[in-house]
């Protein structure tokens, strides 16, 4: 992909689990064309996964009338994914550290931890009449960013 290219996708799902996978095949499809490994593609749409469980489970309450809004801005080698909710919002600051040793077996906060190691940034901003509108960057450049933690 050329470095002035830019390509958007905008897909809305109702709040049902099944919807997942159709918006993570988006980002995965999207990476590859880009030019991102296997791993890469693979990282990236794990985070839109957990992104778009947590906009259906916690955001709208699976309530199936309510809807979840993708939005993927490719620009060049930057990454831009939106995922938006029509539900109350939360406090991300309040969601338990997965890596706390009490909260080992918990399976809550898994999901923003995930997206904040997949991801290069990841920002919510709250709507005044409800939603949570979550950002995330990824500069596809670098790579994963997970291949060196690893060894």
């Amino acid at each position: 992909m050329e470095r002035g290219d830019s390509e958007r996708i905008e897909i809305t799902i109702s709040s049902r689990f099944e919807n997942i996978e159709l918006v993570q095949v988006i980002a995965e499809h999207l990476c590859e064309n880009a030019g991102v490994d296997e791993d890469g593609s693979h990282w990236i749409g794990m985070a839109v996964r957990e992104a778009v469980a947590n906009a259906i489970k916690h955001g709208n309450k699976l309530d199936v009338k309510k809807k979840v809004h993708a939005q993927f801005d490719l620009h060049g080698l930057e990454l831009v994914i939106r995922i938006c909710d029509e539900g109350e919002g939360f406090d991300p600051s309040k969601v338990s550290d997965p890596l706390n040793p009490q909260n080992l077996m918990k399976t809550s906060g898994r999901g923003i931890f995930y997206m904040r190691t997949f991801m290069d940034e990841v920002h919510y901003t709250f709507e005044p009449g409800g939603g949570t509108s979550l950002v995330m960057t990824k500069n596809l450049a670098k790579g994963t960013g997970i291949a060196s933690s690893n060894g």
